[in-house]
């Protein structure tokens, strides 16, 4: 297959990338998933329900995450009290109503406390290989979206454009996220004291693969293969290389 690499820019007060979440928790890794990607592309493109044909034919292909940095990222734990005053006749507002194990209704109401957990000024470069004859489509909707996008959560807005570009190699890719990122040092830093400038430093990065001598090795459940009321996701095992191994 023909591909193109597209450099995305994600930068928000919060982000959050769950790939483990249950109903009440929903945690977050420290870098984008590939559903949490591909399902903002399919946002910004009007894409809704199964669209199983369009996601097979990313389900191969390769996602790099660059992960930059200010200050040293947080992370935020908020409640949230759901399940109160939804539709049960509504088929997607039903689904916000806890029940029990076996699909009831939980008695009392349903509802309940959960856990929201986000990434506080995070900011990733996520360098994404796209069937070459989709990238002018993509790139059309994502700088004008269908539906809003996000990082993530509903609430996770993009403080700066998605979309960077397209290339022919990820290399070419990687060095102008690098360069991007010089440039928002350098715009900040402009008229600034010295004691408060500061660079947009590379953090980690994360490459689809498993390479142990590289550094540390995680299975994820992210690829996938079917969005809507059924999502069906398959495993990609990645690798995530510390600053000191970069």
């Amino acid at each position: 297959m023909d591909t193109r690499w597209m450099l995305l820019w994600f930068e928000a007060p919060l982000q959050s990338w769950g790939a483990d979440s249950k109903f009440s928790r929903r945690d977050t890794l420290e870098f984008p998933t590939k559903s949490g990607v591909l399902g903002l592309v399919l946002c910004a493109m009007g894409a809704s329900g199964e669209q199983k044909e369009l996601l097979a034919r990313f389900s191969n292909l390769k996602q790099t995450v660059l992960s930059f940095q200010y200050d040293r990222e947080s992370l935020l734990h908020d409640f949230q009290m759901i399940g109160s005053e939804y539709d049960s006749d509504d088929p997607w507002q039903s689904m916000l109503i806890p029940k029990t194990g076996n699909g009831k209704s939980a008695v009392g109401g349903g509802t309940k406390l959960t856990h929201r957990y986000y990434l506080q000024n995070a900011i990733f470069a996520v360098l994404l290989e796209v069937p070459a004859d989709l990238t002018e489509t993509i790139a059309n909707f994502l700088q004008n979206p269908v539906y809003p996008i996000y990082l993530g959560r509903r609430c996770c807005v993009p403080t700066d454009f998605v979309y960077h570009g397209v290339f022919a190699s990820e290399n070419e890719a990687e060095q102008a996220a690098k360069d991007y990122a010089l440039k928002k040092s350098e715009m900040r830093n402009e008229n600034l004291p010295d004691y408060a400038k500061k660079s947009l430093s590379l953090n980690f990065k994360v490459i689809d693969g498993d390479f142990p001598e590289m550094g540390d090795v995680f299975t994820l459940n992210d690829v996938p293969i079917q969005f809507g009321t059924q999502k069906v996701y398959r495993d990609r095992r990645v690798t995530k290389i510390s600053e000191g191994l970069l």
